[in-house]
């Protein structure tokens, strides 16, 4: 006669918790507008989001990141990186754009620009206001792009060059005349701070400038984790 083994007990299988995304990272509402962040996205923890600012699906802002919405939107598309130290930062007149696949290297600084999409922005890379970085585009280590430039799809603004104009014209480090050349038709005074015609801006600027960046005494932390979610996410 046999006898029959008693039948085995499974344990149960539950799924892990999906993690609050970027639980101790900084989110700020300002000029009445909270960042949104899709639930795959990755923020550090000592990196900041103000304002009207959109993270996409698996994309990643690491340590010490700004992403800031001073008076225009900010929006990252999917599997983007802005790495350690970088800053992307929305203007009134020219909102920033990370299309998919954009890489933000450190320290790199973009302003009121449009990055089409699969480009890589190398470590200290500036771009200015009105800027467009068009698809397959890469800049490489300390490279400028200035105002109102356009950079063609699939072009290489080197190691430390000037890009300037539309479309893009690209200078040598050094080459401080034809860099003067392209400058002065982009007005760089007008369109990131809408003065021209004086000989010495600067005032006007920073007194202007100032009272745009008071709004921020208005500014509300979030709490943690109650930062808003893309629909959808």
């Amino acid at each position: 006669m046999t006898t029959q083994e008693p039948p085995r007990r499974t344990t149960p299988v539950y799924a892990p918790p999906v993690p609050d995304v970027g639980p101790d990272a900084l989110f700020v509402r300002h000029r009445h507008r909270s960042p949104r962040v899709h639930a795959s996205a990755y923020i550090a923890p000592t990196a900041v989001l103000c304002g009207d600012v959109t993270v996409g699906p698996h994309s990643r802002v690491l340590f010490g990141a700004v992403i800031t919405a001073e008076g225009g939107p900010v929006e990252i598309g999917a599997h983007c990186i802005v790495m350690e130290n970088a800053v992307v930062r929305g203007v009134p007149r020219h909102p920033a754009r990370l299309g998919d696949h954009v890489l933000v290297g450190p320290h790199a600084a973009l302003t009121g620009c449009v990055v089409e999409g699969d480009t890589r922005i190398a470590t200290g890379a500036v771009v200015f206001n009105g800027a467009r970085i068009g698809v397959g585009a890469e800049l490489e280590f300390h490279s400028v792009v200035h105002v109102g430039t356009v950079v063609p799809a699939g072009m290489a603004v080197p190691m430390g060059w000037f890009a300037g104009g539309d479309p893009a014209e690209l200078v040598a480090p050094g080459e401080w005349e034809r860099i003067r050349d392209r400058i002065g038709p982009l007005d760089y005074p007008g369109t990131v701070f809408g003065i021209g015609g004086t000989d010495n801006p600067m005032p006007d600027i920073a007194r202007r400038y100032a009272r745009s960046l008071a709004l921020h005494h208005q500014d509300r932390i979030l709490p943690a984790a109650r930062h808003e979610r893309l629909p959808g996410s």
